[in-house]
């Protein structure tokens, strides 16, 4: 009974040995104030050592366009079921949630100079009339960008002459455009050669990504934009 007393004083002692060894840990020692309690409030994102976010640029490309050109990234539809996408210049010119895709051939027109769209619109070419679509792109003015994305089926309804339109405007895979291909392009009206930015999936069963469809493309980049309106 007589040791009760001496055994609470050593206990106290030892708690409050123990209580200073851990708060001159979490302290970091005399001098050196609350580096390690900040540390355990300081944020990922404020932290020096924390990964750097990759920068997105226009339209999320990795890295930004030169001068005087313009960035451009377009997604072609999945199956029938995820609509496509046009971006340009950070503008989302065409989309699902915008309410202006649909079946078939996804087409933003859009001025070389200015980089301004002149008009969107979508053509169903699995029941559609062809003839629209020759209409719109029949009169277009020199220089006009031409942005295409399909969706479903781009070719059931395609005709020779839209074919040879397409060429012209400096398409090399649109004449093997075939029922559910995949297909993504960017044109231009008085094109001397082939554009540089096209892609052509075709439908195949023992290639498809999805049943009865490939996978869709992605594709974007920098246009060079036109110095003089013709």
């Amino acid at each position: 009974m007589r040791l009760a007393g001496p055994l609470r004083i050593v206990a106290l002692v030892v708690t409050v040995g123990l209580t200073w060894i851990v708060v001159s840990i979490l302290l970091g020692g005399p001098g050196h104030g609350f580096p390690r309690i900040q540390q355990l409030f300081i944020s990922p994102e404020n932290s020096v050592t924390a990964e750097p976010r990759a920068r997105k640029y226009k339209c999320g490309l990795p890295q930004p366009c030169p001068e005087e050109h313009l960035a451009f990234r377009m997604v072609s539809g999945a199956a029938n079921v995820i609509g496509p996408k046009i971006c340009l210049e950070d503008k989302m010119l065409m989309s699902s949630v915008k309410d202006n895709v649909g079946r078939g051939l996804n087409i933003a027109l859009v001025n070389g100079v200015s980089g301004e769209l002149i008009e969107a619109r979508a053509f169903d070419m699995w029941a559609g009339d062809v003839n629209e679509l020759l209409k719109f792109i029949r009169p277009l003015h020199e220089g006009t960008l031409v942005f295409v994305a399909s969706y479903d089926d781009p070719a059931t309804k395609m005709n020779e002459e839209t074919r040879k339109l397409f060429s012209d405007l400096g398409s090399k895979n649109v004449k093997e455009l075939a029922f559910r291909d995949s297909w993504v392009f960017v044109g231009a009206k008085g094109v001397q050669n082939k554009s540089p930015f096209e892609q052509h999936v075709k439908n195949s069963k023992h290639t498809n990504k999805y049943e009865g469809w490939p996978e869709a493309l992605e594709m974007e980049g920098c246009i060079p934009r036109k110095t003089t309106a013709s």
